[in-house]
This record gives C-alpha cells, structure tokens and sequence, in this order.
C-alpha cells in the first residue's frame, strides 16, 4: 500500500485509518508491505503492533547524487527512517532508480550504502526511469538493457540473501526475484498480467511457494506468496 505524502507527521488520522487498513489485511493471512514516506520512531513501533510485514523506502541513489535529483528531504532523513524500521522489527524494502543522469560511480555509491547497512534489506528494488514528457528528466535516454543487468548482478552479489525486485524490466538469470505486474505502474503502461503469464510460461519460470506452520494443529501447508514473486524452474528442483 502507498501513500500520496512525504511523511507521516501532522497526519493522525490518516495514519491511523492506515493502521486498521493493515490489520484488516492481515487477518486475510495476507503479508502487507507500505510505502508512507519517512517514519517517525514511534510511528514504526505501531505499524509493527498492527502486523506491517515490510516498509518500502527507497534511497533513489547515492548520497552524492542524490541533491541532484531531490531537494525536498535529505539523505540522512531517509536512512533513519530506514533505522527506525530496522529497530522496530520489519523487514525494510530499500533500493534505487537508475537512468537520472548518475554515472556509474554513483550506482556503485547506492549499493554500497545498502550492502552496508548494519543489515542488508530483505528486499531490494532496481527501478529503470521511464522518462515522462513534461518532467524535468524527460529527455534522459532509456536505459540499456545491459546496464539493468549489471546493476541486478552487483546487487545479487554484495546482498545474496536479499530478494531483488524489479518494476519494469526482465533480468531474472542475472539474480532477480521478482517483478510487479499490472496495465500500469503508478502512471506508465506496463505489460498486462496476461503477456506477463505467457513470458513466465516461455521461460518455464513459476510462482514461489510460502510455507506456513500452523501451531494447532501442528501442520504444514504451502500458499502462493504472489503472482509476481517468481524463481526459474531449475531452482525450484
């Protein structure tokens, strides 16, 4: 779930209605994963009572670029919201967008921020920038398929136990786990979950499964984690 703010102070209420919205989904046996900007230590305390399975913030970059880019929050601002997740017992999703004009140095600068965290993130989104008419980056030229590829590999490497997530684009051989799916990603077309299923299929790639013990009785079973959290058949072997 994503929130439309930069963070959560002065927003009670809304703050609030998104802490039933997260126990409701979790009564559904269903794992829950935020994104609600910068979180005050407190305010990451409760989202863990309420059940948050994992808070997504993102660093975009390096501490370098980084004032290039944004100049509404700083970088320090974001690693403590990091820390505070951390702290509070959910696991944090945090990674970057690559194609603002960085060099590669500051690829490198991003991922050595992440691997070196006193724990590496749980999961770790490469996003590629989708250049948007009427932006202040809408003249940035698509990145090359190679260079997403590098980027997953470099991360697969210095984070082995993280799951790398992608938005746009296909690079499971180089160590990704997973992609999101859907006509559109906030607000750019995607492939639609059906070409999706067929692409997946063609590879012989198929949902990974979560096990769930349950206490009473003692049991195990197995339920699909998501649709779009995939492993290639030979590692499933």
């Amino acid at each position: 779930m994503g929130a439309a703010w930069r963070d959560t102070i002065g927003r009670k209420t809304n703050f609030n209605q998104t802490l039933e919205y997260v126990k409701d989904i979790r009564d559904m046996r269903m794992e829950v994963c935020c994104t609600l900007g910068m979180l005050e230590k407190q305010q990451a305390i409760e989202l863990k009572k309420a059940g948050l399975t994992a808070h997504n913030h993102n660093l975009d970059t390096s501490r370098e670029y980084y004032p290039k880019i944004i100049t509404t929050s700083s970088y320090d601002e974001h690693l403590e919201t990091l820390k505070h997740v951390r702290e509070a017992g959910i696991n944090v999703c945090s990674g970057g967008i690559i194609g603002l004009g960085e060099p590669e140095e500051d690829r490198v600068g991003l991922l050595h921020t992440l691997a070196t965290l006193p724990t590496h993130p749980e999961s770790v989104p490469i996003n590629a920038l989708l250049a948007v008419k009427g932006t202040p980056l809408q003249d940035q030229k698509p990145v090359e398929i190679w260079e997403m590829i590098r980027m997953i590999a470099t991360a697969r490497i210095v984070m082995p136990k993280a799951m790398v997530r992608l938005s746009a684009a296909l690079c499971f051989l180089a160590g990704a786990n997973s992609i999101f799916t859907g006509e559109k990603l906030l607000t750019t077309p995607n492939n639609n979950f059906v070409a999706d299923q067929l692409m997946f299929k063609t590879k012989q790639m198929f949902p990974k499964q979560r096990v769930i013990r349950k206490l009473f009785p003692l049991q195990v079973e197995t339920l699909p984690f998501a649709r779009w959290c995939l492993l290639p058949r030979k590692l499933l072997l």
